[in-house]
């Protein structure tokens, strides 16, 4: 072998090296399946130097696709509308049946690991060079450290379903036991978004928000019925074990990998913005954005459900007791937000369907 072909060689492999260090990097920042998909189409554009790259995933029937994922070099598409997903060709669809295709200018593999999951395909114009055995290489490597990705992104989202659904069981329990820790209203978390975007809070901060909306009271499990149920004034001491709640369902869903950026909003949601909340006595910017956005939410949510041992409030009468306690109790800029959308018709809705 001489200097020349020794170089080439060191070249292409760490392009492959290369290529399964960026996919590896690229599944543990992220989120979710379908920017997944969009990301490795964009990648595999990139280092096989195709002019459009597609990623099926099929149901978990297997019998039928339930997203495309689509790169051409200009537009990333994710596609998942059923009628739209009927159009995929006769030869992609057989790639998800477990056939390979090697083309001059498509080629096509299978996502396999115990069964088939969905098919990988990129495609070059007639007008660009045909894919030699070199292309053939990095692709094959590339499919099999994308369907790694993808299977574990699947098993983990999977994971989350089951969890959230298990604890939206517990919040259930709660609503049985008692009034004090009563679930949320169904636009609560409606309510929450609206804000976050307000804050430009990105996608992964506002689902986070979501998790934590449901799972902000799951430690309540540890606090006896007679508390959660009591409709009289507390005493020092059962107020203590609801003080104690923030903690208890922090130690419970810390366990949870995925749930670790939820614990800070979980912590300290009852922290006040001028420092006399607990756990910790935090104020102001000490107190993580998200709780100071679900203790608007949560106080608003509050006053116009009542409880047996608070009046109800309409929403005009509990927006302005909001407005009252800005800079006190809650964080004026959060405030400031939720007065201004509460002028919007849609927002409006929201605010009357808590009280229904």
């Amino acid at each position: 072998m001489n200097t020349n072909d020794f170089s080439n060689l060191t070249k292409k492999y760490k392009q492959i090296i290369s290529a399964v260090h960026i996919v590896y990097r690229l599944v543990n920042s992220t989120p979710n399946l379908k920017e997944l998909s969009l990301r490795l189409t964009r990648l595999l554009c990139q280092f096989v130097k195709a002019s459009s790259a597609s990623i099926y995933l099929l149901a978990p029937d297997r019998q039928r696709l339930s997203t495309i994922a689509a790169f051409n070099n200009e537009i990333n598409m994710l596609v998942v509308n059923p009628r739209e997903l009927k159009k995929a060709s006769a030869k992609d669809m057989d790639v998800t049946r477990g056939n390979s295709v090697f083309e001059p200018r498509m080629m096509g593999m299978p996502l396999v690991t115990d069964e088939c999951i969905g098919a990988i395909v990129i495609r070059r114009k007639l007008s660009e060079p045909v894919f030699d055995d070199y292309d053939r290489e990095m692709f094959t490597i590339f499919a099999e450290q994308s369907v790694t990705a993808i299977r574990n992104l699947q098993y983990s989202e999977q994971q989350q379903k089951i969890l959230l659904e298990t604890m939206r069981l517990v919040r259930s329990l709660f609503n049985k036991q008692g009034d004090r820790y009563r679930s949320h209203s169904s636009v609560y978390f409606k309510i929450v978004r609206c804000i976050a975007q307000k804050f430009r809070m990105g996608t992964e901060n506002i689902n986070n928000l979501y998790y934590a909306s449901v799972l902000h009271n799951a430690g309540a499990v540890d606090i006896p019925y007679q508390v959660l149920a009591k409709k009289s004034q507390l005493t020092p001491q059962e107020f203590k074990l609801l003080r104690d709640l923030p903690k208890k369902s922090v130690d419970l869903i810390k366990p949870i990998e995925f749930l670790k950026p939820v614990l800070p909003v979980v912590l300290y949601l009852h922290e006040k913005y001028d420092g006399t909340g607990y756990p910790s006595g935090l104020k102001r910017e000490q107190i993580p954005l998200g709780a100071r956005i679900m203790a608007v939410v949560d106080a608003f949510e509050s006053m116009v459900q009542g409880r047996p041992y608070r009046k109800r409030l309409t929403v005009d009468g509990a927006l302005r007791e909001i407005r009252e306690h800005s800079g006190t109790q809650f964080d004026p800029s959060v405030v400031d937000a939720f007065m201004r959308l509460s002028l919007q018709k849609n927002f409006r809705n929201y605010l009357c369907a808590v009280r229904e």
